[in-house]
Formats: C-alpha cells, sequence, structure tokens
C-alpha cells in the first residue's frame, strides 16, 4: 500500500474509532488497491458502522476534512452500515470484488 493511503487509513482508523464506539472498518478500493501513489486520484473509501445516520455524517466531515487538509488528499468516503452498503449493489460488487478490508484498528485483510 502507498504510504499515502497507509496514512489516510492510519488517521481515520483512529479518528473513528475514538469518536464512534460502532466504527467497523474500512474498504479502499479504486486504483490505490494496486499499491502504488496516483496523483490527482480521490481514495475511494466505504467506513462501516453498526448505525449511520445524518447527525453521524454530520461529525464524520470535519474529520474527513482535517485529514485531506493535514495530507494533501482527496477522500472519497461512502459511510454505510453493513445492510445499507449490500443494499448499493453496484458499489459492493466493486469493493468485494477488489477492495482491501482494513477492521477498526487498521489492520488490512486482503479480500
Amino acid at each position: 500500500m502507498s504510504e499515502k493511503v497507509h496514512e489516510v487509513v492510519k488517521l481515520l482508523s483512529g479518528a473513528f474509532r475514538k469518536k464512534f464506539n460502532d466504527y467497523k472498518g474500512l474498504y479502499i478500493f479504486g486504483v490505490f488497491t494496486d499499491g502504488k501513489d496516483h496523483e490527482d486520484e480521490d481514495i475511494e473509501i466505504v467506513a462501516l458502522f453498526d448505525n449511520q445516520d445524518k447527525s453521524k455524517r454530520e461529525e464524520i466531515w470535519p474529520v474527513v476534512g482535517k485529514i485531506e487538509t493535514e495530507l494533501g488528499v482527496c477522500i472519497d468516503l461512502y459511510p454505510y452500515t453493513d445492510e445499507e452498503f449490500r443494499q448499493d449493489e453496484e458499489l459492493y460488487g466493486e469493493v468485494i470484488k477488489n477492495g482491501i478490508f482494513y477492521n477498526s484498528l487498521g489492520i488490512t485483510k486482503r479480500i
């Protein structure tokens, strides 16, 4: 994994774990799954929570914005519950086929 993506995963997982007791982990998908840096590409991420609603999204975006500013990256984040994620069939299929899962501690498991 590229150093930039590794740092994003570490910072997001740490912040989400501290802020939300129902944070389950995240998937990296898209071009960054090849482990290389890709200039001018968004880092695509699905973040999983037990519960997800408008108020949680309002708390998520400042965290994402801060990390984007600190690291000079663009993050395309999709916050979901497991059920919502499975219902988004197109995205779910892409992520399950090619994504990399990181548990809430930021530890990876290639799927």
